[in-house]
C-alpha cells in the first residue's frame, strides 16, 4: 500500500523500525534512512500551494477513506448531535476512554475518513476508542463554525462511548494541522465557558498562528515538502474571513493558557509552521502548563499520519500513547 500525502497526493511507502527525533531541543537518533528516502522522493514533486491554490483538488484529496490496515479494528459511523463522525476502536481498547480526534486541512478541507489509519494507531497503543467527527468547514462555514461543533463533538463524548449513553472515565483532546490548532482553541473556550476539561491533549503540527509572521514561514520555505507559503494567505482568508487573527480562539499561540490540562505537541523540524508549535508550547508553559513540544529531526508536516508508517511515526504514536497513560494515572 502506498502512502498518501498531506494534499492527498500518493506518497512513497517507508518501513523499518523506530528510531526517534528531537525532544526539547535534545537529540535522541538521527533520522531513518526510510525516512531520508521518504523525504527524497516526496521533494521530486512541488509542495502543495507552489503552483496555486486548487481547493477542490485538496477536498477531493484528503476525502479518501483510509481504511485502518488491522482488520480488528471496528469503525463505527455515528452522528454527533448531528454532526456526523465516526468511532474507531481497536481491540481491547475500553471505550470509557474517550479521544476526540480534529482532523487537519486547512480549516478547509479534511475528513475524518481520511484518518482512520491514523486513529487506529493511536487507539491500539493507548487502548482507547478514537472519535472522529466532520466538523463543518470553511468557506462556506467560516470561523466560528468549526469549533463551534468541536466544542459540541467534544461535550457529546463526555457522556456518549460507542457503545451509548455512559461517562467517560477519561477523555482527550488531539488533532494535526488545522485540527491542532481546532485542538488548543477547544481548550481554551471550555475553560472560559467553564466545561469540563479533557484529561490531557496532543497537538500534532498545530496551525495555531494564522496572522503568519513565524521564522519559519521563510526558513522552512524550502525544506517543507508538504506546504508552501503562498497556500498559507488562502487558508487563513478562508477560514478567518473578516475576524481579528490575533484572536485566541482563531490563532491560539495568543492564548492565556491558564488552568489547561497538560499538553503533548509534536511537529517536524522541517515545517513552514514549525514554530506555531514552539511558540505555543512556550506559551502555554509561561502559563503555568505541564508541555511536553517534541521537534522530530528531519521530519515533515503530519508524519505520524504516512501510511505505512514510518520508523519515526510509530515511535511518535508510542509516546502519544504514553502521554495519554501519564495522564490518566497522574
Amino acid at each position: 500500500m502506498r502512502g498518501i500525502r498531506w494534499d492527498g497526493s500518493p506518497a512513497p511507502p517507508g518501513a523499518g523500525f523506530p528510531t526517534g527525533g528531537k525532544r526539547e531541543g535534545r537529540d535522541l537518533k538521527v533520522i531513518s534512512p526510510e525516512s531520508r528516502e521518504f523525504m527524497r522522493q516526496l521533494r521530486e514533486t512541488p509542495a502543495f500551494g507552489a503552483e496555486g491554490f486548487d481547493l477542490e483538488a485538496l477536498r477531493q484529496g484528503m476525502a479518501t477513506r483510509r481504511e485502518p490496515t488491522n482488520m480488528s479494528v471496528q469503525c463505527t459511523r455515528s452522528a454527533i448531535d448531528g454532526i456526523p463522525g465516526e468511532w474507531v476502536i481497536a481491540e481491547d481498547a475500553s471505550p470509557d476512554l474517550r479521544l476526540l480526534y480534529l482532523h487537519g486541512g486547512g480549516y478547509v478541507s479534511g475528513s475524518g475518513a481520511f484518518y482512520l489509519a491514523l486513529a487506529a494507531h493511536i487507539s491500539a497503543a493507548a487502548q482507547c476508542a478514537v472519535l472522529l467527527p466532520d466538523y463543518r468547514l470553511a468557506p462556506e462555514y467560516p470561523f466560528p463554525a468549526g469549533l463551534e461543533d468541536c466544542l459540541r463533538a467534544y461535550e457529546w463524548l463526555v457522556a456518549m462511548g460507542p457503545t451509548g449513553p455512559g461517562p467517560a472515565k477519561a477523555t482527550f483532546l488531539a488533532g494535526d494541522s488545522a485540527g491542532g490548532g481546532l485542538t488548543l482553541a477547544t481548550l481554551l473556550a471550555l475553560r472560559d465557558r467553564q466545561r469540563p476539561l479533557p484529561n490531557g491533549a496532543v497537538a500534532l503540527s498545530p496551525f495555531a498562528d494564522l496572522t503568519l509572521t513565524a521564522e519559519s514561514l521563510r526558513s522552512e520555505a524550502e525544506l517543507d515538502p508538504i506546504m508552501h507559503p503562498r497556500c498559507l494567505p488562502d487558508f487563513v482568508g478562508l477560514y478567518a474571513a473578516e475576524n481579528d487573527l490575533s484572536n485566541p480562539l482563531v490563532s491560539p499561540v495568543f492564548g492565556d493558557y491558564s488552568g489547561i490540562p497538560r499538553l503533548l505537541i509534536q511537529v517536524g523540524q522541517h515545517e513552514i509552521i514549525r514554530d506555531d508549535s514552539v511558540h505555543t508550547a512556550a506559551k502555554a508553559r509561561a502559563d503555568g502548563v505541564d508541555v511536553t513540544l517534541e521537534v522530530w529531526e528531519g521530519m515533515f508536516h503530519v508524519f505520524q499520519a504516512q501510511e505505512p508508517l514510518l520508523p519515526e511515526g510509530r515511535e511518535a504514536i508510542a509516546h502519544i500513547a504514553g502521554f495519554l497513560r501519564s495522564c490518566c494515572a497522574g
